[in-house]
């Protein structure tokens, strides 16, 4: 696979805690495992999408289109880890199918990897883009119910796309506008604004061929609306989980956060792994699959004392919280 080059790499944390033949180990990407976890998420959605045509009640339509936004996601979180240059080898097979999996939802996964690698690198800094979203918590339990029932309702829908096409964030610990296609390789800005036109002309020709075929109904409820909506809540609700509501930037032993829970809780909101934030963070080459692995390691050598590595419930109280007052001077 092509080495990212300079303005496109994501850089390693400062801590080396695990020994380097163990990171390596974990570092290796498995062509069989990633192909796993594609296929089941596509058959997963073929067969709930089935389902719904086949019966057709408010009440199956209902639940099939909460099941197909969590799997929505779920192709999200594996176009991420295609961000990361982590679910194959190739990259031009990394690409394509991180890609595919990014285009199908409207997103494009080139921008998404210039965007996601201020992120990491410049986590809870003045260019995290993501602090826009996740910053300042807690704010209150009526503040962030009511944002999750405006992604329900599918009011927010417009911010996400914008942001997945690298419109400048309002960084709102610095109130400065981030605009980040700026900062990154030439190859790679050529190659998300390539991705971005692909991804709008995918979507017209889905709207154009699914009104001539006479399915334009079926495809705005069981792919559209679950979109516009479920995969709305969950993506706010999981970037909270994983960054709000903590009070050391410092590292991202304290600036990102683990949740834990149920095999159910993590297939709905935290699929492929990625409850395992802190490890991820610490730890970008590790693959999806490698990351429960990772976080035993991780345990093991004493590198996760101290950390925010919270069961998903005391997560849910800190950032459901009532905000915190503001520090008065002595």
């Amino acid at each position: 696979m092509n080495a990212p080059g300079l303005g496109e790499e994501f850089r390693d944390d400062y801590r080396k805690a695990l020994p380097a033949e163990i990171v390596q180990r974990l570092a290796k990407i498995s062509f069989w495992r990633s192909w796993w976890s594609v296929l089941q998420e596509v058959f997963l959605l073929t067969a709930l999408i089935s389902i719904a045509l086949a019966l057709w009640t408010p009440v199956i339509v209902i639940a099939c289109v909460i099941l197909i936004g969590t799997r929505q996601h779920a192709l999200f979180i594996l176009a991420h880890d295609s961000a990361h240059y982590r679910l194959f080898e190739q990259r031009w097979l990394n690409d394509a199918v991180g890609c595919a999996c990014a285009t199908v939802q409207g997103l494009s996964m080139r921008t998404y990897r210039v965007i996601h690698r201020l992120h990491h690198n410049n986590l809870y800094g003045p260019a995290d883009p993501d602090t826009a979203l996740h910053g300042g918590y807690p704010r209150g339990r009526a503040y962030l119910a009511k944002k999750l029932l405006k992604d329900l309702t599918g009011f927010t829908a417009w911010k996400t796309y914008a942001y997945f096409f690298g419109a400048p964030a309002i960084n709102t610990e610095t109130n400065v506008a981030l605009r980040p296609l700026n900062d990154t390789s030439e190859r790679l800005r050529g190659e998300a604004r390539r991705d971005r036109s692909a991804v709008i002309g995918l979507h017209i020709a889905a709207l154009v061929i699914s009104a001539a075929t006479g399915c334009l109904f079926e495809y705005l409820i069981l792919w559209v609306l679950p979109l516009l909506t479920v995969v709305q809540a969950i993506l706010r609700l999981r970037a909270i989980s994983e960054h709000g509501a903590t009070t050391d930037f410092s590292s991202p032993l304290t600036a990102a956060r683990t949740n834990l829970g149920g095999s159910l809780l993590e297939w709905l909101l935290f699929p492929h792994s990625v409850n395992y934030h802190i490890e991820h963070h610490l730890y970008a080459s590790v693959p999806h699959y490698n990351l429960p692995e990772l976080h035993r390691e991780m345990v093991k050598y004493g590198v996760l004392e101290n950390a925010e590595v919270l069961p998903f419930t005391k997560t849910l109280g800190k950032i459901f919280a009532e905000r915190r007052p503001a520090a008065h001077p002595a």
